[in-house]
């Protein structure tokens, strides 16, 4: 099953999921399809989609996925990781007016870099990042959490 999850978002993200519907409708894509499309207003016989659901329904179908495609959150993109799932992200942008700016660009390119995720910056080639993710190796997750919180209580102690 591939899972694509759009977030909470209030503004629509569409370029996506005409992507993910093409593809399927190509028959590129074989698997089962669901998609948490939030705010969007899509309409596709080739997806099962819903709005939003509880933290741990979609923590269920993370685990189910073969494959996750998401939007830059990086909450959805850590959670993703934690489950050793491969991630496509593709950056919501704001010349399509899916985001307000475009740090979602600055997530998807420091994820990639690192090689936990496989960025799809440009949507026509999701079939290309698809072939692709079927032989990606992403580097186990690491958080950063505790060494941060490390250095601000050396900070702290210092004064």
């Amino acid at each position: 099953m591939i899972l694509v999850l759009l977030g909470t978002q209030d503004k629509p993200f569409e370029r996506i999921l005409k992507a993910v519907a093409k593809e399927k409708k190509k028959g590129y894509i074989k698997d089962r399809i669901i998609a948490q499309v939030g705010c969007t207003k899509f309409s596709c016989d080739n997806m099962e989609m819903f709005d939003f659901t509880s933290k741990e329904e979609i923590e269920k179908l993370i685990d189910k996925a073969r494959i996750i495609i998401t939007h830059a959150g990086v909450g959805t993109i850590i959670e993703c990781l934690n489950k050793n799932k491969k991630v496509i992200v593709v950056p919501r942008l704001k010349k399509y007016g899916e985001h307000t700016n475009n740090h979602q660009m600055q997530i998807t390119k420091e994820f990639a870099l690192k090689n936990y995720v496989l960025p799809l910056y440009d949507v026509k080639n999701l079939s290309k990042t698809l072939d692709d993710i079927k032989t990606f190796k992403p580097v186990q997750y690491e958080s950063n959490t505790e060494r941060f919180k490390s250095k601000v209580k050396e900070y702290i102690d210092s004064f």
